[in-house]
């Protein structure tokens, strides 16, 4: 596969730049992976589409305040994006300056708090704070939102740019499929008989990066820290033996539990995943998808082709363009079934 087999043309107006008021107000477009078809509905209509004994798979990690402005010794201004905490002190981060900080020099934080500059690890940068990262980001960072939204920080930001279960700090981009869900969706799909349970995903800076390879089978995966609990997969096996669906929130969520799959059968697993998901991949867990619209040439578009066919998903595309969906992580939803082709045998799960 080419990384031009997934492009697509969006009118920047249509990248949400704010979320709806509130957040089950989204629009809905519903996606059949093996026929094609469509149909447009709303949010609020979810606990409609799922069936009593499925199984919502959700991606419980926090977005943590991840953007921090420094200075240089010269004064220039340094913007650090968090990626990930490498150790008691140190971090992997992104780095804008005007010009590479040396590798040994110094970069000034508030409060009289700095980090050196330990060396690079491809695209990213190490940085050694002499405190911990997290605790520093927490009291003087901002929320990271997304490159494309192309505007300031606002003080909403730091609610609706958070899933309302977010409970594990360390994520710095959202899982956005789960921005739509408010209490009272939650406790409609209970009500229709829907059972929730929980992966961790710490998002990464890296999924904001773009593919820069044009052949698929050269582009290398940024790592993320997942943890698939036990009651997780216990709730899995539940789900199976009544005969619902395991529907994952978010491409986070997929990529958690194909994780956890591996090889073989659905197991606790804690570490690092860099599951790369392209059309031909077997889903081993997965039955249907809640996820937003993605960027042209994404690694997430990638996936959602690889769950219901790529020749589908870019029609569903075409349309949601051509009737005026929201785009990214402040924008509409989609509710994937999938293409019969892209799942392994259910007792391989």
């Amino acid at each position: 596969m080419r990384r031009s087999d997934f492009h697509y043309e969006l009118p920047d107006d249509l990248i949400a730049r704010h979320p709806v008021p509130r957040r089950s107000d989204s629009r809905l477009l519903h996606l059949d992976g093996s026929t094609g078809a469509l149909a447009d509905r709303r949010f609020i209509e979810l606990p409609g589409l799922l069936r009593a004994g499925d199984l919502l798979v959700v991606n419980d990690t926090r977005v943590i305040p991840a953007r921090l402005i420094g200075r240089k010794a010269t004064g220039g201004r340094v913007e650090i994006l968090l990626e990930r905490v490498i150790g008691e002190e140190r971090a992997l981060v992104q780095l804008r300056s005007s010009k590479p900080p040396a590798i040994g020099s110094r970069i000034h934080l508030p409060e009289g708090n700095g980090a050196r500059v330990a060396g690079r690890d491809g695209d990213f940068w190490v940085l050694d704070f002499g405190t911990a990262p997290a605790a520093l980001f927490d009291r003087h960072g901002e929320m990271p939102l997304p490159p494309y939204l192309h505007r300031p920080v606002e003080d909403a930001d730091r609610d609706r740019y958070q899933t309302v279960y977010a409970r594990a700090p360390g994520a710095v981009a959202a899982p956005t499929a789960g921005l739509h869900f408010d209490a009272a969706l939650l406790a409609a799909c209970e009500r229709a008989g829907v059972v929730r349970s929980y992966v961790t995903l710490h998002v990464g800076a890296g999924t904001f990066q773009p593919v820069r390879v044009d052949d698929l089978g050269e582009h290398h995966m940024h790592a993320e820290h997942v943890d698939v609990p036990a009651a997780t997969c216990e709730a899995v096996a539940a789900c199976r033996a009544r005969g619902g669906r395991v529907v994952a929130v978010g491409t986070t969520a997929v990529r958690a539990l194909e994780s956890a799959a591996g090889a073989g059968p659905l197991a606790p697993y804690a570490g690092d995943t860099r599951l790369f998901i392209t059309p031909g991949y077997r889903f081993r867990v997965v039955d249907a998808l809640l996820t937003n619209f993605h960027l042209p040439e994404s690694t997430l578009l990638m996936l959602v082709c690889a769950f219901a066919g790529r020749s589908h998903v870019l029609a569903a595309y075409a349309h949601a363009v051509a009737d005026r969906y929201r785009f990214f992580s402040y924008g509409d939803a989609m509710f994937v079934e999938p293409d019969p082709a892209a799942r392994a045998p259910r007792e391989a799960a």
